[in-house]
This record gives structure tokens, sequence and C-alpha cells, in this order.
């Protein structure tokens, strides 16, 4: 009889309501990792896997050479699109918390990953974006009447009460449907990618998804295929330190180390971002990769972590 098990069983750094302890995060120094020139091999970018990348120092000055050099100008359109997808947000939080609709999910602390890397992008790009990812869609001119009656199911519901409030789409934006599965985005972004590539366009392709979602056989599928037919696509892991309300153990222990097998095994450059500066990094990671799968018709792998 085994008195003992040796099966090793995550336990959660803390519970909802406990105050998190992020001590376990390994920050890079603002400024601190190097950015590489467009076409550098992926092998000699392995340092990108490992390092986290910042713009953003502990006293809010852009460093290093990932600093945008963004104008006044250009801040402030981002940081209206942000705050738009802030009171958006908290308007249909409520109105989900009053009964009114069954199901909301908030980018609450996430608005700048979503309006930075829809400012990089140019508008013939396809978007394949997650349940979190509202501001794409505003970014790229949906009405803020629309989102409200796809996700009361009225009417005007766009998806014709066929579909979970927040999956929304836009043909005229180019921003794909949000899927109630998790990670079925990315084959669909890789797919598109490749039919973009096939056909001789410039148009890359680009999707998100969360840290959790990491563990769908959908995920690896897309990162194959992306790697074998070097699709140009960019595929984004949202990594806010949770799995929906639940604090995530297993999944964060990996997710540092699986970006760097992947990196290797798959021939496709990844970085890591910080999301406490979202906005400046994934403003400047984002054009960079966009010019990289523009130009070599590559895929490229990029993680952002933030505390939620």
């Amino acid at each position: 009889m085994i008195e003992k098990s040796r099966l090793q069983i995550p336990r959660p750094f803390a519970r909802p309501g406990d105050e998190p302890d992020f001590s376990y995060l390994e920050l890079s120094p603002a400024g601190e990792v190097d950015k590489p020139p467009i076409g550098t091999r992926t092998r000699d970018l392995e340092y990108m896997s490992s390092g986290l990348v910042r713009v953003l120092d502990d006293d809010h000055e852009a460093k290093g050479p990932w600093d945008p050099n963004l104008e006044p100008e250009k801040l402030q359109v981002a940081l209206r699109w942000m705050l738009l997808n802030r009171a958006f947000d908290d308007r249909m939080w409520q109105i989900q918390r009053q009964g009114r609709i069954s199901f909301y999910m908030q980018a609450r602390g996430e608005e700048a990953i979503s309006i930075a890397q829809g400012m990089a992008l140019r508008a013939g790009d396809m978007c394949f974006p997650s349940y979190r990812n509202q501001g794409l869609y505003m970014f790229r001119g949906m009405k803020l009447v629309d989102m409200m009656c796809q996700c009361l199911s009225n009417t005007r519901d766009m998806c014709k009460g066929r579909q979970l409030p927040v999956m929304y789409h836009s043909k005229a934006g180019n921003v794909f449907s949000i899927s109630g599965n998790l990670a079925t985005q990315y084959p669909h972004a890789v797919g598109w990618a490749m039919a973009s590539a096939l056909k001789g366009e410039d148009h890359i392709a680009a999707s998100w998804l969360g840290d959790g979602s990491t563990a769908e056989a959908d995920f690896h599928h897309a990162l194959t295929f992306a790697a074998v037919y070097q699709a140009p696509v960019i595929l984004n892991v949202v990594n806010n330190q949770w799995a929906i309300s639940e604090r995530s153990a297993s999944s964060v222990k990996v997710s540092a180390a699986l970006v760097k097998i992947l990196e290797k095994a798959l021939c496709a450059p990844a970085a890591n971002r910080c999301g406490s500066t979202a906005f400046m990094t994934a403003s400047r990671a984002l054009s960079a990769f966009c010019l990289r799968s523009r130009l070599t018709y590559s895929p490229s792998l990029s993680v952002c972590s933030r505390e939620k």
C-alpha cells in the first residue's frame, strides 16, 4: 500500500479575496532588453523569450530601445479609446450584475493591449480576438450601441440572438467573431494568414488568447502550422496571472518555460512583454512584429505579462 503520494498537485498562491503575492514574477529592468533589427534570425532571438520587455520604469519614465517615442497627440488618442473601453465595461458589468444580461467579460486592466495593437495594425489586417478585446471592435469602427444590443440580444442584435453576449463580429472592421470555445481563434488566424501569403498579399493576421488557453490543443496546432508554413501572423498570449476567477498556479509556472521551448521547437521568435507598461510596450513591440511579418512572411509569438 502506498503511504505517500508522489504526485505534484499545484497549489494557488492566493484564493479569491486574498491579497495576491506577485513576488514570483521575474521583471527585467526597464530598457534592459535590446531591440533586435528586423530580419534577425530566430536562433539569434533566444534572449527575447526569457527577458521581459519593459518601457516605463517605476517612475513612469520611458527607457531603452523599445521606447516608441509617440507624439503626445497620439497618446491622447490612445488614452481616449482606453477610457471609452473602461467606461463601456463598467456600464455593461453593472447591467450584468442587475440580471439584465446573462454574461459579460471585462477587459479591465487590459485595454491597452487591444488599443495599442489596433493602432499598430493596418486596416486590411485581420484580427481574431478573445472575449477581452472589446477595444479592437471600438477602434475599428463598431458603434457602442451595436455592441450593447448584441449583449442584450434584442432586435438589433447582430447575431440574431444565436450567440452568447460579447460574441461580437465586424466584417467591415476585419474583426472575426469571438468564439465561446477557448483558443479556436488561433487556427483561424493562422489559416487566414496562410491564405494571405498564398495570394501574395502583404496583409497579416493577429490573434489573442489568455494564458490558460495555451493548454488547449488548438493553441499548439496553430503554432505548428504557423511555423511550418511561415504564416505572417502575430499570436498573442495575455497572462494576467488569473484563470477567469481562480488564481492560476500551474499555468503561471509553465508559461515562461513554454515560450522558450516553443521558440526553439517551432522556429518562431517569441517575446515577453510587460503589461504594467502595456500601451508603450505593445505599441513598439507590435509595430516591430507587424513589420517583420510583412517583410519576411513569418510568425511571431508574443506574451504579455501583467498583474490583474
